[in-house]
């Protein structure tokens, strides 16, 4: 049985080593290839870091809502226990999810999530894929068809690790892109295989006559003049 775990954060910000906090963890269960109804979800009450204005408009999620919501260290055990010992997979992780996540799990003094059991779906779709303008979590979606609708007022922890499941699953059955250099190279001999006009042509044999000469003298001093 191969069982993996997608999942998706909301936080405060950017910078935890600046305060902010994780407000929503979603994760999604793969199983052989599949999305099983186990999942995690929960909103978490930030203790007391304002959520500024430009995050609510991401999330829509806000100290009010959050404020009767559990504190993470009643969450983060519960977290651990969902994912076990299986790999982890987070869009952009490695630059954010799980240093946020490792963060807050360390502020605990809980094991943190190991380099060995993360996997960045963005890394992995620049070597798969070819095409994307970008590769966002959204670009990838509409690449491989995957509705986007559930999310279409916010951003939402477990909405988002539900389209990061699909898209993973997409990416899983899809091979490796080829290096860019051999599609040039490729590219280049079969445009010199290929017969171009204007060449190739039988060459004359013999030296031109007299005449021939007298009159391509003449033809040369009209153009001349």
């Amino acid at each position: 049985m191969k069982r993996i775990i997608c999942f998706d954060i909301e936080t405060t910000g950017f910078e935890y080593t600046r305060g902010d906090r994780v407000i929503e963890i979603g994760a999604v269960e793969l199983i052989d290839g599949r999305i099983t109804e186990n999942s995690f979800h929960e909103y978490i009450n930030p203790d007391g870091k304002i959520i500024p204005p430009d995050s609510y408009m991401v999330h829509k999620l806000s100290n009010a809502f959050l404020e009767d919501k559990p504190k993470i260290a009643a969450i983060a055990p519960r977290l651990l226990e969902f994912i076990g010992d299986s790999p982890v997979v987070a869009h952009n992780g490695i630059d954010f999810d799980f240093p946020f996540i490792n963060y807050e799990l360390a502020q605990l003094g809980l094991t943190q999530i190991g380099r060995e059991k993360q996997l960045d779906s963005i890394v992995i779709a620049r070597n798969k894929i070819f095409g994307p303008k970008t590769y966002t979590l959204d670009s990838l979606a509409k690449w491989f068809g995957v509705s986007l609708t559930a999310r279409a007022d916010a951003h939402g922890a477990l909405i988002d690790a539900e389209i990061l499941a699909k898209v993973f699953l997409e990416l899983e059955n899809t091979a490796p892109a080829r290096n860019i250099k051999d599609i040039i190279n490729e590219q280049h001999e079969a445009f010199l295989k290929h017969p171009k006009i204007g060449q190739n042509f039988p060459r004359r044999q013999f030296t031109p006559s007299e005449e021939e000469i007298l009159n391509h003298a003449d033809f040369i001093k009209c153009i001349s003049v």
